[in-house]
């Protein structure tokens, strides 16, 4: 009877485990390019076995990109890259059938619009509340 009551157990403890398997990985990016001199933060989600997603960091993914460097699921861009595009490609450490390989381009504008100030934030909240 004991046996019985371990293996039921056992086979339930498998069926839950099994249900959180990750089962396809996706790219969800922030943005549509990378920007140099930065980290870019590459976001990868699990799909699990009951259709939930469920976000991935470095511990579950292993990283690779055709150049920069990551750091966790940041991506660091040198400023003198000379490339117009990179990609990456993130392999589910658990099961490395499960991978996904995208192309991302770098930005190649420079930033041009300029921030405000603290005190212009502030000017120009004053002006709306009036």
């Amino acid at each position: 009877m004991k046996s019985l009551v371990l293996i039921v157990c056992l086979l339930a403890a498998g069926l839950i485990t099994r249900a959180q398997k990750v089962d396809s990985i996706c790219f969800h990016l922030y943005t549509d390019s990378l920007k140099k001199g930065t980290y870019n933060y590459i976001n990868v989600d699990g799909r699990l076995a009951n259709k939930r997603w469920l976000p991935l960091t470095a511990r579950e993914i292993n990283f690779t990109a055709s150049a920069g460097r990551f750091e966790g699921n940041s991506l660091f861009i040198d400023n003198n890259q000379t490339d117009d595009k990179i990609t990456i490609k993130a392999v589910l450490r658990e099961n490395p059938s499960i991978a996904r390989e995208t192309i991302i381009y770098i930005k190649k504008l420079a930033e041009t619009e300029r921030l405000k100030t603290k005190e212009e934030v502030m000017q120009s909240s004053k002006k709306r509340r009036q």
